[in-house]
């Protein structure tokens, strides 16, 4: 063993002197260890890593552990009633004039656009917050017109629409899916009997009847009553127009689905 005066002993005390200096006391893994602490500290760390030992008389008098929190039930509504819309256009009186559709009521709703069979149907989950008479009317509809207008549709090959009636920020879709929206969208979906689907907003899975946690991209198709339409599932356009390397994604992708 080196004597305390040994070159060793000096060198490795001007060692720790110099990474004390710099402020480096400590090794930097998942636990946090200090290398240089005294043994008044260590003592002290080691007691409380060790939980107090309890008697019985303590866990007698110990208030009992809540309940673990659970998201209320969210009761699942027939909103179109007995009679559901049986036309794309009974659809749109439906969407603006029924009164369950959301908490609000008919006013202020957001009608779709476009045409009965098109060959390409846009699904975002809500409107824009300034829309007022028109859907995608902003910035958002600004984006998608582009990205329609280089896929050579027009407004007579394509018809949008939201899944919710107004713009609702931070939706709870899948509470809200639950409540009986989703057989709304697969009704809507139904009626307008497009050829193909892009839906923007990975929120929009628990609405078209997915887990919202699968992946978006293995969805390429969509059934409802023995139908099968292809679907492509992409990032909302909100986060497309923040994120431009989404949208460089969003047409790697969309090749690959068209071809």
């Amino acid at each position: 063993m080196n004597a305390p005066g040994s070159p060793l002993a000096r060198d490795l005390a001007a060692t720790l002197d110099w990474w004390r200096d710099a402020g480096v006391d400590l090794d930097f893994v998942d636990d946090a260890t200090a290398w240089l602490r005294d043994d008044a500290l260590a003592q002290a760390a080691e007691d409380e890593e060790q939980p107090p030992q309890r008697t019985h008389r303590d866990l007698a008098k110990a208030p009992q552990e809540e309940p673990a929190f659970s998201a209320p039930k969210v009761d699942r509504i027939n909103l179109m009633g007995d009679s559901p819309p049986a036309s794309l256009d009974a659809f749109h009186q439906f969407w603006l004039e029924a009164p369950g559709l959301d908490g609000i009521g008919p006013r202020g709703r957001i009608a779709p656009r476009g045409v009965e069979r098109a060959d390409l149907m846009v699904l975002v989950v809500d409107p824009e917050e300034r829309d007022r008479d028109t859907l995608l009317s902003g910035p958002q509809g600004e984006l998608l017109a582009n990205i329609l207008r280089a896929m050579g549709l027009t407004g007579d090959h394509s018809y949008i629409a939201s899944a919710l009636p107004r713009h609702t920020p931070m939706a709870d879709t899948e509470a809200i899916a639950h409540s009986g929206m989703d057989a709304v969208l697969a009704l809507h979906i139904k009626l307008a009997k497009p050829k193909r689907i892009v839906a923007f907003g990975a929120n929009i899975l628990p609405l078209l009847g997915h887990d919202r946690a699968q992946d978006i991209i293995s969805l390429r198709e969509i059934n409802h009553d023995g139908a099968t339409t292809p679907l492509l599932v992409s990032e909302g356009l909100d986060s497309m127009m923040s994120m431009p390397r989404l949208k460089a994604r969003f047409w790697r992708r969309c090749m690959e689905w068209s071809a």
